[in-house]
C-alpha cells in the first residue's frame, strides 16, 4: 500500500489539531484538499480511518496509519537536524506520563532533554497502568508506565521505583484512628483517590486488613492538590515519596503504620525507531529517574 509522505503528515496533523479544518490551517491548504488526502487513504487502505468527531479519532485500522506517521515525522524530523534544515528537533513528540511523576521529577528531566536535543515534547497525562493504550493507538512515541511487556514495536526498560506511603494529617489521625489502623477504622475513615483508576488506598487497605472495604471517597484528580486535600485533612491517601517527604519533615503529614508501603516499578516504553533524538531522550529519562527514584 502507497501512501504519499504528505498524506501520513496531513492524517498526523488532523489528529494533533483535532479536525479537519486545524489540519488545513497548519499546512496551509483547504480543507477540501485535507478530506481529499484523507479519502485517498482510506480508498488505498479499503477501510475507514478516521471518526469524525470532535474531536477526531482513528479507528483501528487508522491508529494504525497514526503510528506510522508519527514515525515518518521522526525519521524526517531527524534527518533536518542532521542536514541542518528547518527547525531543531522535528515534529512534536509526544509522550505518556502519569502525574504523580510528572508533578516530581520528570519535567525537569524533559528541560535537559529538550536544551540537549532541541526537541519539543507534547505531554499526554495519563495513569501509569493505562498509558501505553497511548503507545497502542499510536498517539504517543513514548510512555512512562507500570507495564514491563512491551507493547508490540516498542521496547520496554524498566527505570526505577516510586515508592508510596499511607499518609494523613495529624489532626485527621486523631479524629480517626486514635485506636490504631484496623478493618473497623478503615472502613469509617475518608480516603483521598486521584480517580477511578487509582487503587493505591484499596491495595493499602487489603495489605492492613487482608479484607475488602468500601470508605467514605474524595476524588482529586491533581497531585499538588492530592496532597493538598490530605492535609487539609478531607482523608487519608497514598502518596509518592518525592512528594510526601516534605509534608512528613514539616509535620503536615504523618506516617500511617510502619512497613505498609507500596512500590510501583516504572517501565520506559519507546518505539523501535532509529533516531537520535528518542534515543538520547530515553538515556536522560533513565539517569534521571536514577538519580530521583533511588
Amino acid at each position: 500500500m502507497d501512501l504519499p509522505v504528505e498524506h501520513l503528515q496531513t492524517f498526523a496533523a488532523i489528529i494533533e489539531e483535532g479536525s479537519f479544518e486545524g489540519a488545513a490551517r497548519r499546512l496551509h491548504i483547504t480543507p477540501s484538499a485535507v478530506s481529499q488526502r484523507v479519502r485517498a487513504m482510506e480508498e488505498r487502505a479499503g477501510s475507514v480511518l478516521l471518526r469524525r468527531s470532535r474531536p477526531v479519532a482513528t479507528t483501528t485500522a487508522g491508529a494504525s496509519v497514526l503510528r506510522a506517521a508519527r514515525q515518518v515525522q521522526r525519521v524526517v524530523g531527524d534527518l533536518a537536524t542532521e542536514l541542518e534544515q528547518g527547525p531543531s528537533g522535528g515534529a512534536l513528540i509526544p509522550i505518556v506520563v502519569n502525574a504523580d511523576s510528572l508533578a516530581t521529577w520528570f519535567v525537569p528531566a524533559l528541560a535537559r532533554a529538550s536544551h540537549e536535543t532541541g526537541a519539543r515534547f507534547e505531554v499526554l497525562r495519563a495513569d501509569e497502568s493505562v498509558s501505553t493504550e497511548r503507545l497502542r493507538s499510536g498517539e504517543s512515541m513514548a510512555a512512562l508506565t507500570a507495564t514491563a511487556e512491551a507493547v508490540p514495536g516498542c521496547s520496554s526498560t524498566r527505570i526505577g521505583v516510586d515508592r508510596y506511603q499511607a499518609v494523613a494529617s495529624p489532626e485527621f489521625v486523631m479524629r480517626y484512628f486514635a485506636k490504631g489502623l484496623s478493618a473497623e477504622t478503615l472502613a469509617a475513615a475518608p480516603v483521598v483517590e486521584f480517580d477511578r483508576h487509582d487503587d493505591f488506598q484499596a491495595r493499602f487497605i487489603r495489605r492492613v486488613t487482608r479484607a475488602r472495604i468500601d470508605p467514605p471517597r474524595h476524588f482529586i484528580p491533581s497531585s499538588a492538590e492530592f496532597v493538598r486535600a490530605i492535609e487539609l485533612g478531607m482523608g487519608w491517601g497514598m502518596v509518592p515519596r518525592l512528594q510526601g517527604v516534605p509534608c512528613l519533615e514539616a509535620g503536615s503529614l504523618v506516617a500511617l503504620g510502619s512497613g505498609n508501603s507500596i512500590d510501583l516499578p516504572l517501565y520506559w516504553q519507546r518505539w523501535n525507531l532509529r533516531s537520535p533524538v528518542l534515543d538520547r531522550l530515553s538515556v536522560i529519562i533513565a539517569e534521571e529517574a536514577a538519580k530521583a527514584l533511588g
